[in-house]
């Protein structure tokens, strides 16, 4: 096992902390880590893609997974497959895809690890159907206080308070998930412009869930009779039947799952200085481009499912353009009825010309077991900011007061600046969640920057 004292962050990049990294090779190495811990604890980290400050435990110990990636077997009969919990969804994939199975849910991104998707609750494009990730794992092997590894099942308080837990009721070592079986490796995708936020609502639900999966791109720039345009993306699986001319397109996919991702979009120019000051006209002028050079509307194009699911990964890395501070993510979610705190928050940004270039809209449904898991019925709308744009904090708090407000959350796993009395209000469970804990684990062995922050 190797050991180093490192200076960690989050993908945002922001508030580092210095803590002691351990990296086991297997599971005994990890429980002695969690043994011999120091007065500080220790969390469990993946591959570092939380935004904010979830995988940090500033003056104690974290614990890499990600050297703890075997897949130990797929059962490719009935759909099931054993795994460490550093093994990524893009591994997952590359893995499964040949044998006509995918991962249980797909998030925008494939490097995430199967313990970070359990331990965020990690939702897909198609939660209305699916839910989240948890909902799908049979069973998962905890490593707890004690040091001792647990199988812990479905329909427990402590799988639940796992499932969203954010690696503070213990260590996820491993899991066995149910897969979604698929015919082809192909996305039948549909394509549409919208010119302001009510056309896009309206187009979000027209077509129902007849393609399940569904996410929109919102121009956060632009403002008028514009706020809130958008590009409205949905998919299914294709079938072989589909486009019979394109059966061997289909089968060359399907070979070539590993290969790089070619970029749907343009990449995003560099931009000196970051986001900040003259360089957001630039911003705004990406989002025009993106937003014309969108089809109006396009029906039944095929994507090979890791160009579908996973285009950001086959960028560059966009961070540098916020500059040296680093970016805030900052996802929320309102119920449907309260479209209304939507277009608050929309227009509020809009107005603010804050130079917001990523923005996702998605649809949740059924609300998860998990007390700190974030989908619940729904709009969700997920932004990157910079860290070190003037006024942030305060927009940002003006925010959480409108999505509280509302009866809605802002997600946990990708925070990285919420007040603790924020958090409480918005998770009503957050005391059944402190209640596990301290009966679990009285000493707070498992602690983060994030736990400590927010009182979790």
């Amino acid at each position: 096992m190797s050991v180093d004292t490192v200076s960690l962050t989050g993908w945002g990049r922001t508030a580092p902390t210095t803590a002691v990294r351990f990296r086991p090779r297997d599971h005994e190495e990890a429980a002695a880590v969690v043994r011999g811990r120091g007065p500080r604890g220790v969390i469990a980290r993946g591959l570092g893609r939380s935004p904010g400050d979830a995988a940090q435990n500033a003056g104690g110990s974290v614990l890499d997974l990600s050297g703890l990636a075997r897949i130990g077997g797929v059962d490719a009969a009935d759909g099931v497959v054993r795994c460490d919990a550093g093994v990524s969804l893009e591994r997952l994939l590359r893995v499964l895809l040949p044998l006509g199975w995918l991962p249980p849910v797909l998030p925008g991104t494939g490097r995430v690890t199967v313990g970070g998707a359990i331990g965020s609750d990690l939702p897909g494009l198609d939660h209305r159907r699916a839910g989240s990730f948890a909902r799908h794992v049979s069973s998962l092997e905890l490593l707890t206080v004690d040091g001792e590894v647990r199988t812990v099942l479905p329909g427990t308080a402590l799988f639940d308070a796992t499932a969203g837990g954010l690696g503070l009721t213990g260590v996820v070592l491993g899991a066995t998930l149910r897969l979604r079986r698929v015919t082809t490796g192909l996305m039948s995708v549909s394509t549409e412009r919208a010119g302001d936020l009510d056309d896009l609502l309206a187009r979000f639900t027209a077509g129902g869930d007849r393609l399940p999966y569904a996410s929109a791109w919102i121009d956060l720039m632009a403002r008028g009779r514009a706020t809130g345009r958008g590009i409205l993306t949905r998919g299914e699986h294709a079938t072989p039947d589909m486009r019979p001319a394109h059966a061997e397109r289909i089968r060359r996919a399907k070979r070539s799952v590993g290969a790089p991702v070619r970029p749907l979009l343009p990449g995003l120019p560099p931009l000196p200085g970051g986001l900040l000051g003259p360089a957001a006209a630039a911003a705004a002028l990406c989002n025009e481009v993106r937003y014309r050079g969108s089809a109006r509307a396009r029906n039944g194009e095929l994507r090979p499912v890791p160009a579908f699911f996973h285009a950001p990964d086959a960028l560059p890395d966009v961070r540098p353009l916020y500059g040296r501070g680093g970016l805030v993510r900052y996802g929320f979610t309102v119920g449907y009825g309260q479209e209304e705190t939507l277009h608050r928050v929309v227009r509020r940004i809009a107005a603010r010309r804050s130079p917001a270039v990523r923005a996702v809209l998605q649809r949740f449904g059924a609300p998860d077991p998990g007390p700190l898991s974030f989908a619940a019925p729904g709009w969700s709308l997920e932004l990157d900011l910079p860290a070190a744009l003037p006024g942030l904090a305060r927009l940002l708090d003006g925010v959480d007061e409108e999505v509280a407000a509302a009866g809605g959350r802002v997600c946990l796993a990708k925070d990285s600046r919420m007040r603790p009395e924020t958090a409480a209000a918005m998770y009503p469970r957050l005391a059944e969640f402190r209640e596990l804990r301290a009966r679990l684990d009285p000493a707070g062995a498992f602690r983060s920057d994030l736990s400590r922050r927010l009182g979790l």
